[in-house]
């Protein structure tokens, strides 16, 4: 396999054990020695040395309070992760990731706890591909007049058709955008009846739908991922309104998967899940893989009721999509609070796929929950780096249908 150095100028393969070798030997260091990673060396710092260990041989990553430093061996390092040289390689190609190696059963725990591994993802990132670390005091995001961009604004459908370019502005700094009212309350209430369908034929276990548990025990539907079947929704792809949001990607973007799982996909908030992968944690749309590939990905979503936190509210952490945050809990100490997606019926958000959001449990036991439609696009030319269909299936495979919480893996 290959990939490609920080400044793009050297290829090297790491087809063979010697490769890797010399990639932590030379290759690593000489990266580590012309970037600043102070701010990787505190964060490395407060989680504790990683070593991987592979069929190769095993390198401590650890920080020395400046920078990071690639020491061989792991006997001094707080968490050893064992995997294969094909998975260290999709790392170093950003095609796969710690939560995909985890989610696959690909990943030994040789010492220490996992959950650290997928903590130094950003580091990792920085390290392997020069993509700086989140820090929330070096953004400057700023509206076409420079003026500080205000993060909770809501676009006017009339905005997006008359000035499409402060929109494609606000897009391509925060990350995220909200247009409200795109559908009328009776467009709306098509598409609920629409959902409404998918839920009461999903299966538990059908391969096309997750779910979780309450606290009885009851399973839970969560998600359906097959709304291409129903025309109504299909259809949402063809909407011009829909093809102005897309048309503020910075590249064209296409429906890769229009008439696959995932294309268009039908999304519950439900208060009580104990089990199962419902609220998910501050992550990114790619953080299974594929992103050096398929990225930017383009995400749509069509709010068909309350988007409230009484409801299961959606936040965004502004600014995030050209940097690389860890994937935490929402109640974490340490989960940042983001920025609230205010949604309301008819209301469509748009997001980077790179944009750290993450999906809280409703505040509220009473309802109505959020229900919203999810529409993918991406690059015209997608491709999965091991040949699987779609990153996403992962997480699907289980015959009751649940997808396991990142926390219980």
């Amino acid at each position: 396999m290959l990939y490609e150095t920080l400044t793009g100028d050297t290829i090297l393969t790491l087809e063979t054990m010697d490769a890797f070798i010399e990639f932590h030997e030379i290759e690593l260091p000489e990266r580590l020695s012309r970037g600043d990673y102070a701010l990787c060396a505190r964060e490395a710092s407060r989680i504790g040395a990683l070593a991987i260990r592979t069929p190769a041989g095993a390198y401590t990553y650890r920080s020395n309070g400046e920078s990071i430093e690639v020491v061989a061996g792991d006997a001094d390092a707080r968490s050893v992760i064992g995997i294969d040289l094909d998975s260290f390689s999709g790392l170093l190609r950003d095609v796969d990731t710690p939560i995909a190696m985890l989610y696959s059963s690909r990943v030994e725990a040789v010492r220490g706890n996992p959950m650290r591994f997928i903590r130094w993802e950003p580091i990792l990132r920085a390290m392997f591909h020069g993509r700086p670390l989140y820090d929330h005091s070096q953004l400057s995001l700023l509206n076409k007049s420079g003026d500080p961009l205000d993060t909770q604004q809501k676009f006017t459908l009339e905005e997006l058709l008359e000035t499409p370019d402060e929109l494609a502005h606000f897009l391509k700094t925060a990350g995220f955008l909200m247009v409200g009212e795109v559908f009328s309350s009776e467009e709306v209430d098509e598409l609920f009846a629409a959902a409404q369908r998918l839920e009461r034929e999903a299966v538990e276990g059908d391969g096309s739908s997750w779910w979780g548990r309450d606290s009885s025990g009851e399973a839970i539907l969560t998600r359906v991922l097959r709304g291409a079947e129903i025309p109504s929704l299909d259809s949402l792809h063809d909407d011009a309104r829909i093809k102005a949001l897309v048309s503020l990607a910075e590249i064209p973007a296409v429906a890769n998967h229009r008439n696959e799982l995932d294309g268009t996909t039908v999304l519950w908030k439900r208060p009580d899940i104990k089990e199962g992968l419902a609220d998910l944690p501050w992550h990114r749309d790619c953080g299974l893989g594929g992103h050096a590939d398929n990225c930017p990905m383009f995400i749509l979503t069509v709010c068909l009721n309350d988007g409230s936190a009484e409801a299961g509210q959606l936040r965004v952490l502004p600014g995030s999509h050209l940097t690389s945050f860890p994937f935490v809990e929402n109640d974490d100490p340490e989960a940042p609070l983001g920025v609230a997606v205010q949604a309301r019926k008819g209301d469509v958000s748009v997001h980077y796929s790179d944009v750290m959001h993450v999906s809280p449990p409703p505040t509220s036991t009473d309802g109505p929950f959020r229900v919203s439609i999810l529409l993918t696009y991406g690059p015209e030319k997608t491709l999965h780096h091991a040949g699987g269909r779609h990153y996403n299936d992962a997480l699907l495979g289980a015959d009751d249908g649940q997808v396991k919480h990142l926390r219980d893996l």
